[in-house]
């Protein structure tokens, strides 16, 4: 039978667990894009609770890529320093640790320089973008190849390609931001050209045995976007060209709030996996592994979709900014849910730059500290 906590190999790369840290935007970085210490002390903290694979949050590859300020970046080579220090509090801590490496596209917050898409247009709070030309396209195809190069001279085990929640890579495969009519738009194939290309010159730089993965979406939630049928056909694209792991999420900035990647309160045990259908649908048509993210908090959930065979890897995000000893605690035998509401008001200190922490379980210890 499988369990949470057998030992995977994803490529050559082996996994502990089955536990995954989903990338989380914690706002630890600085200006420039380089680490904050901070970074180091949690990646530390989520090694030493037995997360068995760490996936850094989105470090973006050039500057108009960045969404904010406090993002980690991966765009130059000064970032390397950092990034290998980021990749030693994994490993001394007994964790596997990979890079994710992404462009944000049209959907940028405070991008260095100007917002670039698919296709020029102008999204609902205002603020419209440039259509990226086809000579841009092949230099960003090539700012993820040199990512990936500064990943593994960081020490990373594995680069994981951002192709999720309406950043540039996701506004590619939707209909919803392409609207291109070249040999990057209209059908299927050549929405995900760009993830072929981006694909290839990634495992050009890392080579046949660093494990290559893609977060891509299982479906936009919005009218005219990528849909679940689509994402099994990206899927089935990738495996062919040698995708070694899918990470499963969903929706958009614009999507309704109980259909995002981040829906807010506790769902009951049969409802909370977000994605679940999806996964489904995914296992009939791909044998590539598959990790699973979106609402996951109880352990019982957990261990039946690696039993059942829907998911082959369990990826936590706002659980484990509660709690980043969670998976030590449920393999010691505690395995009452995560402590995680779902109040999602851990992401306002990593918006702001101060950095990403569970307020109310904060707050708390400060009542305490103050009696």
């Amino acid at each position: 039978m499988r369990t949470l906590f057998d030992q995977v190999f994803i490529n050559s790369m082996s996994v502990p667990n089955r536990f995954v840290r989903s990338a989380t935007y914690e706002g630890m970085g600085n200006p420039d894009g380089s680490c904050k210490d901070a970074v180091f002390e949690l990646t530390a903290e989520l090694a030493r609770g037995e997360t068995g694979l760490i996936i850094s949050s989105h470090a973006y590859v050039e500057p108009r890529g960045r969404v904010r300020p406090p993002q980690l970046g991966v765009h130059r080579d000064e970032m390397v320093p950092g990034l290998t220090r980021m990749a030693e509090a994994a490993h001394i801590n007994g964790a596997r640790i990979v890079l994710q490496i992404a462009h944000a596209g049209c959907t940028a917050v405070e991008p260095d320089g100007e917002f670039v898409g698919p296709s020029a247009i102008t999204l609902p709070d205002g603020h419209s973008c440039r259509e990226l030309t086809n000579n841009e396209i092949r230099d960003l195809v090539q700012a993820f190849r040199r990512g990936a190069e500064r990943a593994m001279e960081a020490g990373f085990d594995g680069v994981q390609i951002h192709s999720a929640h309406a950043y540039l890579l996701s506004q590619f495969l939707s209909p919803y931001f392409n609207r291109r009519n070249d040999e990057y738009g209209g059908s299927l194939v050549n929405r995900s050209r760009i993830h072929r290309e981006v694909l290839n010159a990634v495992r050009d730089a890392v080579g046949d045995e660093i494990p290559v993965l893609i977060k891509m979406n299982s479906d936009d939630f919005i009218d005219g976007g990528f849909t679940r049928k689509e994402m099994v056909e990206v899927a089935r694209i990738l495996e062919s060209e040698g995708i070694d792991a899918v990470e499963l999420s969903g929706g958009t900035p614009l999507s309704p709030a109980d259909r995002g990647f981040a829906r807010p309160g506790i769902q009951p045990p049969e409802e909370e996996v977000y994605y679940v259908d999806a996964a489904r649908l995914y296992k009939e048509a791909v044998s590539v592994p598959l990790i699973l993210v979106g609402g996951i908090r109880t352990y019982s959930v957990a261990q039946n979709l690696i039993e059942e065979g829907i998911a082959d890897l369990i990826s936590l995000s706002r659980p484990l900014i509660r709690e980043p000893f969670l998976v030590r605690r449920w393999r010691e035998g505690d395995t009452s849910d995560a402590t995680c509401i779902h109040c999602n008001l851990c992401f306002g200190p990593a918006r702001s730059g101060e950095g990403i922490y569970c307020v109310p379980e904060r707050q708390q210890r400060q009542k305490e500290g103050s009696r």
